[in-house]
């Protein structure tokens, strides 16, 4: 009895050093530099998404100097895309990566006549964008009429961690600036898993960390100081772009994914495992797993496939 009482006096002096994650629910998340309820993140993200749809293609030409349009070309040019394909683009509203994927494979001309009838019995290609933010695909279909993409490009309103896609159904899967928004990353690397052919390629484009001193130290002003204030100059909308910077420490380097445990009994502890995101990916089933640093780390591409 004594000790349970020296050990619930010992809680209630450590309990208001706990850091804010340890007093949240055990199942709490981020959402930028804040812990919120898991509940709580995926209703936050869209409420940013919603704000920025209509500036997103200009802030992302603003606040990369248009560097992510190239990052995107590098991001198709690992596809391999081809005629016939059937392509899952997540977190894809605003169109970007499908229109490349698609002028890319325009861009393929048959070499004899022969390909050319085997091109005509080929199945149609089929570009599916889908993305949980009904603004974001408004925009995305706006900008494919005005493109004249026709029937090649399919819209679906759906969730990353819940996809509506049978399995075994996709050529291809791309994820490019998303994959930092989804509550559970996991589940996202586990369904992308699922939807893919065997032979079929996971490719993800996310801003990253970089290592570099001084180079990191004025990526840093950057991205806290120029950023958010760009988005209340342009977009009229601070917090969200400040929201879209924060994500990006959160979300997991390169090389390493920084977890921390709490568990409150009448002691506490924490502890830091740290994981590779490519072994998350690997962990997910994928094989021949490997990334690509772009611009010293600023963004990297991470490729799998489903063997």
């Amino acid at each position: 009895m004594a000790l349970r009482m020296a050990a619930r006096n010992l809680g209630s002096k450590v309990l208001p050093m706990l850091p804010q994650t340890s007093l949240l629910h055990s199942h709490a998340t981020s959402f930028g530099f804040k812990e919120v309820r898991e509940e709580e993140k995926s209703r936050m993200v869209d409420s940013v998404f919603r704000n920025v749809a209509s500036n997103y293609d200009l802030m992302n030409d603003l606040m990369s100097a248009g560097l992510h349009r190239l990052w995107k070309d590098r991001l198709v040019s690992k596809l391999h895309p081809f005629h016939g394909m059937k392509h899952l683009d997540v977190a894809g509203g605003t169109g970007d990566v499908a229109f490349k994927i698609l002028d890319t494979i325009n861009s393929i001309k048959p070499r004899t006549m022969h390909d050319v009838l085997e091109d005509d019995l080929q199945e149609e290609t089929q570009i599916y964008v889908c993305d949980i933010n009904p603004s974001m695909l408004n925009v995305g279909k706006k900008r494919a009429i005005e493109r004249g993409f026709g029937k090649s490009l399919i819209w679906v309103e759906g969730d990353a961690e819940a996809l509506s896609f049978e399995d075994d159904s996709m050529d291809g899967y791309t994820i490019a600036f998303g994959i930092r928004n989804v509550t559970h990353i996991e589940k996202v690397l586990t369904e992308a898993y699922r939807v893919l052919k065997r032979g079929g390629r996971f490719l993800c484009l996310e801003l990253s960390h970089v290592d570099v001193p001084i180079f990191k130290q004025l990526y840093d002003y950057y991205s806290f100081s120029v950023i958010p204030a760009m988005g209340e100059l342009v977009a009229g909308d601070r917090a969200s772009y400040q929201y879209l910077v924060e994500s990006v420490r959160r979300f997991p380097s390169q090389s390493q994914i920084n977890l921390v445990l709490a568990c409150i009994t009448y002691m506490w502890s924490n502890s830091n495992p740290t994981e590779k995101f490519a072994s998350m990916i690997a962990n997910a089933g994928f094989q021949k797993v490997e990334y690509e640093n772009l611009v010293g780390g600023v963004v990297a591409i991470h490729s799998g496939l489903k063997l």
